[in-house]
């Protein structure tokens, strides 16, 4: 079942639409946009360049560091006095990037949640819990309106409490859980603590986002609450979540791509990469008002199906995002994504789904740690038993990773639980 008839276009028909709007967002945005007229007068290129899909290629990529430069609003397209929205990251690394939405802006994106989220399998007859932290992060109000908008009742619990949150999740009888996958898999652990049985409680739909996962987590996260989970991507720069999300199929996640033009580059050269080649995502917003976005790197590492998928719908697909090109940790010329670890500890008996990742710098060497809690915390007292696990994941990190990895057997739940992003990665050697 679709939610829009936009959903299962031609690709001739897909590719004319974005063609029109490609057209007139580059024009829009070299005519409203000071740093877009003086990127392309800079290369003597003119809108009037852009005939054809192709030729998208000839305009420069906009970074996130164009966005801090011109903090806070010299990158938007429209006065002031037609912003009604403003988000922004949190700035942990620098200056926050700030994304401004006209009430256009804000119907698009309520439209394109509602078809994420009903791709996914909500309905209107649903109850949504929201375990997003609502505030400048626009994770939690873009799926809030999208839910609305399809007619199912929202709970805006926000994130944080989560014993309150299993209690109102068990007398609210949500049907359908929003968070990340991280703090899901938290939640379920606090549940079974609780003593709340699975019989008490509702759930049959996860929407997960905001944050990278593996196969084996979104297993994980099935068995334990025992629902269908599905994920989605978004990023606030390009507008929210609802830029692509999984159908019930779950063989990659959709892209609205008559509002959003996708490619994929090699992240070091920036040259455009063939369908189902891997590399980073790159984004152009086709329909944007406020904040128009050309050619936007958005540092995911993914790729592109634009086969027709078996539910019916024709958009193109990207597959699960593997990591971020400026988080891939780079260990004695090898290159390590967090997401390579994560899969092999969660298909290893005896340990939990929380993880550490430490690089440090010893000498000249570069030495990765990676600690992991025991499920059961006295397997610490059986030294034979606990060398081999350790030897296990060892060998098999090293199988994948191609370089030896120390590993740290903990307590259990000794090691950080995130209600928001996780954050599992300490690098040292800076």
């Amino acid at each position: 079942m679709l939610w829009s008839k936009d959903e299962a276009l031609s690709r001739k028909e897909i590719e004319s639409i974005q063609l029109e709007r490609l057209k007139y967002i580059v024009n829009y945005a070299y005519e409203k946009v000071p740093f877009y007229r003086q990127a392309f007068d800079r290369i003597n290129l003119s809108p009037r360049d852009i005939n054809s899909l192709k030729d998208i290629e000839k305009i420069p990529f906009t970074t996130k560091d164009d966005l801090r430069d011109n903090y806070p609003y010299g990158m938007f397209a429209v006065p002031m006095k037609d912003v009604v929205r403003i988000h922004a990251s949190s700035g942990t690394t620098g200056r926050p990037t700030v994304v401004g939405y006209t009430r256009k802006d804000l119907d698009t994106w309520s439209e394109l949640v509602a078809r994420m989220a009903f791709m996914a399998g909500a309905r209107e007859q649903d109850i949504a819990q929201i375990s997003f932290g609502y505030g400048l992060f626009t994770g939690a109000l873009g799926l809030h309106y999208g839910l609305e908008r399809i007619g199912a009742a929202v709970v805006p619990v926000s994130s944080g409490n989560t014993e309150r949150q299993i209690n109102l999740m068990r007398d609210f009888g949500s049907t359908v859980l929003v968070s990340t996958p991280s703090y899901a898999m938290y939640m379920a652990e606090v549940s079974e603590e609780m003593g709340v049985k699975r019989d008490d409680i509702r759930l049959r739909l996860g929407l997960f986002g905001a944050e990278g996962s593996t196969k084996e987590m979104r297993n994980e996260i099935e068995r334990r609450w025992g629902i269908t989970a599905t994920e989605n991507y978004g990023l606030s720069e390009i507008i929210g979540p609802g830029v692509s999300g999984e159908c019930e199929e779950k063989d990659g996640m959709h892209i609205a791509e008559d509002h959003f033009l996708a490619e994929i580059i090699d992240p070091a050269t920036g040259r455009k990469l063939d369908f189902g080649e891997k590399g980073e995502l790159v984004i152009t917003t086709l329909t944007k008002e406020a904040l128009p976005l050309l050619r936007y790197r958005t540092r995911d590492i993914t790729s592109l199906n634009p086969e027709p998928c078996r539910c019916g719908r024709t958009l193109m697909r990207m597959s699960r995002v593997e990591g971020r090109s400026d988080d891939m940790l780079i260990i004695r010329g090898v290159n390590v994504f967090p997401s390579q670890i994560e899969s092999v500890l969660m298909n290893i008996k005896g340990v939990g789904p929380h993880y550490e990742i430490v690089v440090t710098r010893k000498g000249y060497l570069d030495e990765l740690t990676v600690n992991v809690e025991l499920v059961d915390g006295e397997m610490l007292d059986k030294y034979q038993r606990l060398e081999e696990l350790n030897a296990q994941i060892r060998h098999k990190l090293k199988t994948v990773l191609q370089i030896d990895a120390k590993v740290n057997l903990v307590e259990p739940r000794s090691l950080t639980r995130f209600e928001g992003k996780a954050r599992r990665v300490k690098d040292l050697r800076k």
